[in-house]
């Protein structure tokens, strides 16, 4: 499995997904909708997956000898750790902004979406959201992903726009508060978003596993 992943990140993965996981630093921005960082993350997963299958890169994996099973393994391999890398980058901007920049009038004025536990949750249910639909989809034929990748960004931005929205709403003022007011509660979410991301991972990669072996390449 490490010569497939190692293959994965050398010879199927664009330079351009690596240039896009420091989009995660965008949680330091105020006014911004922070988690269209997450978006840009998995944007730049897009082109590897575009590159590899200009490369016809799925049949040379097949080629191989290994199992189909260990195919789709890597590629959802790959896919985490980009996303955890960026995932690093958006909880360390959050504790710069909950620490260091604490007081900054910038984020004090800020009416969007702060940079804490609920927030970094969201994130990673993006993150899953891409796995489950895009990643998923994409095992239904091995080639196309252009609809898969339409349905991902659509439901992206339905899940930004209710994030950003849900503080607004009286009585949710709390989601909003940074992890020093509600340490209890940010720290719930977080978890709760967690084990939702990890959710629908699993079952992504477990379709995917499945559609995968009964395709005929």
């Amino acid at each position: 499995m490490r010569n497939i992943l190692k293959k994965e990140m050398r010879l199927s993965a664009s330079i351009l997904t690596y240039l896009f996981i420091p989009f995660g630093l965008m949680f330091l921005l105020p006014g911004y909708p922070i988690l269209c960082g997450a978006f840009f993350v998995t944007l730049g997963i897009f082109h590897s997956f575009q590159s590899a299958r200009e490369a016809n890169d799925t049949v040379f994996s097949a080629l191989l000898p290994i199992a189909k099973r260990d195919i789709v393994k890597g590629k959802y391999l790959f896919v985490c750790l980009v996303e955890a890398g960026a995932f690093m980058l958006m909880a360390l901007s959050a504790a710069l902004r909950e620490t260091v920049f604490s007081e900054a009038g910038p984020y004090k004025a800020n009416a969007l979406m702060n940079a804490n536990g609920f927030a970094l949750g969201m994130a990673l249910v993006i993150f899953g959201l891409f796995n489950l639909i895009f990643v998923g989809g994409f095992f239904n034929t091995a080639y196309k992903f252009a609809k898969p990748f339409v349905a991902f960004v659509i439901a992206c931005f339905l899940v930004i726009f209710v994030s950003e929205a849900l503080h607004h709403v009286p009585g949710l003022e709390r989601l909003n508060a940074s992890c020093t007011e509600e340490m209890l509660l940010q720290m719930l979410l977080l978890a709760t978003e967690i084990i939702i991301c990890f959710l629908l991972t699993a079952a992504s990669y477990a379709g995917a596993c499945r559609k995968f072996e009964n395709i005929d390449l």
